[in-house]
């Protein structure tokens, strides 16, 4: 894929590249980025992407949209080639919460390789270009799991105490080339991870989520926004919304 991807008038307009877009939390981050940046995003299923990408036009962005497998770093790599990307927000993630000894390696594979591995090959391909032109930024959904536990999340907890850790490390590496590294940490939040019949009347929403994203990566060049985290005001009684 050629790495210009919009004509250079379009180009007066930032572009993030947004993971895990297809649903839920990236669904949300891709419409809140619409209004000011040109979108490319990025999901295992491209035909879900298509119904986000057609929200987003609607809201003045231009939009590209890869069907990847990001568990693939050959793949990640070629799609991602090339690409001028201004905004990266690192957002898929999965989640098999059950206790370690029913834990399968399938799912123990699936969590590492989704919620880490795709982080080296995502930002890998995209870091190079920030760090050359001198600007840029880095944004990734971690989760307060990153700074507690909780039972049936051996698995899980484990990669968001990664996402921490080496959020942070990069940040200090990249920021005197002019990058920008954050970490976005939401509580619950109402989405498919949650089993059918949870009640998620008190959680945040996913546009609380892309709220904070947009927050994080608009400050002026010469703030940054490392750790923001977000989390619903009372699990006691529902949002007003709800």
């Amino acid at each position: 894929m050629s790495s210009r991807l919009w004509d250079m008038t379009d180009r007066i307009r930032l572009s993030a590249l947004v993971t895990g877009a297809s649903r839920g939390i990236g669904h949300a981050i891709a419409r809140r980025l619409a209004p000011t940046h040109n979108l490319i995003l990025v999901a295992r299923d491209a035909s879900r992407l298509e119904g986000v990408a057609a929200d987003c036009r609607a809201l003045g962005a231009n939009v590209h949209t890869l069907g990847v497998d990001l568990a693939d770093g050959a793949a990640v790599a070629s799609a991602l080639a090339g690409l001028d990307v201004d905004v990266l927000v690192n957002n898929a993630g999965v989640a098999h919460l059950k206790p370690f000894l029913e834990t399968t390696p399938e799912d123990w594979h699936h969590q590492v390789d989704v919620n880490v591995n795709a982080l080296y090959y995502v930002i890998h391909s995209v870091l190079p270009g920030m760090v050359s032109r001198g600007k840029g930024h880095v944004c990734i959904i971690g989760s307060t799991a990153g700074r507690n536990t909780f039972v049936g999340g051996t698995c899980y907890v484990g990669t968001k105490h990664f996402v921490m850790g080496f959020a942070e490390s990069l940040m200090l590496e990249v920021r005197d080339a002019g990058v920008g590294v954050s970490v976005v940490t939401p509580g619950s939040v109402a989405t498919e991870l949650f089993p059918a019949g949870t009640n998620t009347s008190w959680m945040l929403e996913p546009d609380d989520v892309a709220n904070a994203v947009h927050f994080a990566v608009t400050t002026p060049p010469q703030v940054l926004v490392h750790r923001l985290e977000v989390r619903p005001l009372t699990p006691k009684r529902p949002r007003r919304d709800a």
